[in-house]
């Protein structure tokens, strides 16, 4: 299943619409590049619609909002609905400002969302207004672990059924969820946390995948959260003593770019819960 997800992407070279951070803005661009994709940015109200228009798939992402960019997420969004084509939000920092908190709320609520993809902490702070968040990075109280992923499945699926849309909460245990199911995801390493935007090249990559596979959409997001965890256990191997967290990020892409079916299906590390 997860190597077909990622030939369609080769295949179809789904185009995506990103609106995003500046900060990762030329890593997500890769990312789309070295997955089969192509990327295109643009964040500007009198374009945005076009913009879309010409694409398979958008990906929203909030990490360095601004006025200016909330009109034209909200353009982009609704062009893309009545395109009826995917749509990703990635809420970085919800929780951490009420501009972020309030901005991303009102997204879900004019825009629907394919899927929802951010950390525990940007993801309670969506569901319930309950989550903390430290910056863009998880609450350690809010981290999901062997002892309570049950329960953080039980809340993805809930949140899913309210959101009417795929969540996927990524960490150390990754969970993709509908309301009728749910994917736990053990692959990555923790040195991806020491990179500034492996979470946004991560939407950005669970948009092309959503797009390439019509009608399997959780399935596709799954993969694509097993891809990019297969991938930072790729790029950690190639490390070499004088190599640090530049050189990972590069790494990452690479694998990315060498990865194939078999080894995506060899190595992802997912079991499927349905309760």
């Amino acid at each position: 299943m997860l190597g077909e997800m990622l030939e369609n992407v080769r295949e179809r070279h789904p185009l995506i619409h990103n609106i995003t951070n500046y900060v990762t803005v030329n890593d997500c661009a890769n990312m789309l590049l070295a997955c089969g994709g192509s990327p295109i940015m643009s964040d500007d109200a009198d374009e945005v619609e076009e913009i879309t228009s010409i694409c398979a798939g958008l990906n929203i992402n909030i990490g360095t909002l601004n006025r200016r960019t909330i009109p034209a997420m909200l353009l982009a969004g609704q062009k893309a609905n009545r395109l009826k084509h995917p749509v990703v939000l990635d809420p970085v920092g919800a929780g951490a400002s009420a501009l972020r908190t309030k901005t991303a709320l009102e997204l879900m609520e004019k825009v629907h969302f394919t899927v929802i993809r951010g950390n525990i902490s940007e993801i309670k702070t969506l569901a319930d207004g309950s989550g903390t968040t430290k910056g863009v990075d998880a609450d350690v109280d809010d981290a999901v672990t062997a002892e309570n992923v049950g329960q953080a499945v039980a809340f993805a699926k809930n949140f899913a059924a309210k959101a009417k849309a795929i969540v996927a909460i990524t960490g150390a245990i990754d969970i993709v969820a509908d309301v009728d199911g749910a994917y736990c995801i053990y692959n990555g390493h923790p040195m991806m946390s020491g990179i500034t935007g492996t979470g946004c090249q991560l939407s950005a990559l669970v948009a092309a995948y959503v797009a390439a596979n019509p009608g399997r959409e959780l399935d596709a997001a799954c993969a694509a959260v097993c891809a990019m965890g297969v991938c930072g256990e790729i790029a950690h191997e190639r490390l070499g003593e004088q190599d640090g967290n530049a050189s990972y990020r590069n790494y990452i892409i690479d694998a990315m770019y060498r990865l194939d079916g078999g080894t995506l299906e060899g190595r992802a590390n997912y079991e499927k819960r349905d309760a």
